[in-house]
């Protein structure tokens, strides 16, 4: 199942690239976030670098939501969900290799500028560290999530609001534990491993129960 796996993989990611919700627009809602933010709060570069890692990873797992909506709901308008339905893949890898293909042209974008933007914000060198190991690590998890509504939105013909609604209160766990260890990482006392551990943990059964809720969700509305 390697080959058609890759190959859904593959179309998908050329999908959103060329639609406009890949990379380029992942990283300008980031961008934008960390911009307004020191506007917002004054130049006072101790309180930026303080908050810097909330900031970052908001604007990250808002912008890793960006295309969501249309994930499923393309597939399912034109028929081509059925299709893949009946295919050799069952349908939570299918909707695990949509989750991966969106990841990768929105998610990692996202963790190879999170040093930029996080020198804007004043951050030292070991948070920037800390901040791209738990985007790296956490970001998984948002996306699998966001299939969880994703499936939902495209499945009963609702909008892209769904989206936001169902994901973000269960992506609130990954959030408090990816800042928790950067802050760690930063000021202590708690060492960073602990509450990177929780967030691996988080992001490893996101990545279980995203695809499968997922596949579900599809099952239930045809």
């Amino acid at each position: 199942m390697t080959a058609p796996f890759l190959a859904l993989v593959h179309r998908d990611f050329l999908l959103a690239m060329r639609a406009g919700g890949g990379a380029g627009l992942g990283v300008v809602f980031f961008l934008s976030v960390v911009t307004v933010v020191p506007f917002a709060v004054g130049p006072d570069l101790a309180l930026l670098a303080r908050i810097a890692p909330a900031i970052l990873w908001i604007g990250a797992m808002l912008a890793s939501l960006i295309g969501l909506e249309r994930l499923f709901a393309a597939d399912v308008e034109d028929g081509s969900m059925d299709a893949l339905a009946g295919a050799v893949l069952p349908l939570e890898l299918v909707t695990a290799a949509k989750g991966l293909a969106h990841w990768l042209a929105t998610g990692l974008p996202l963790v190879v500028a999170a040093p930029f933007l996080a020198l804007m914000l004043n951050l030292d060198l070991p948070g920037i560290g800390a901040l791209m190991a738990t985007l790296l690590v956490g970001t998984p998890a948002v996306t699998a999530l966001g299939l969880i509504g994703a499936a939902f939105a495209g499945a009963f013909r609702r909008g892209g609001l769904l989206i936001a609604v169902l994901v973000l209160p269960l992506a609130i766990p990954v959030l408090i534990f990816a800042v928790s260890a950067t802050n760690a990482a930063i000021t202590g006392p708690v060492p960073f491993g602990t509450p990177f551990q929780v967030l691996a943990g988080l992001s490893l059964f996101a990545l279980v129960l995203g695809p499968v809720a997922a596949a579900a969700a599809l099952r239930a509305a045809r």
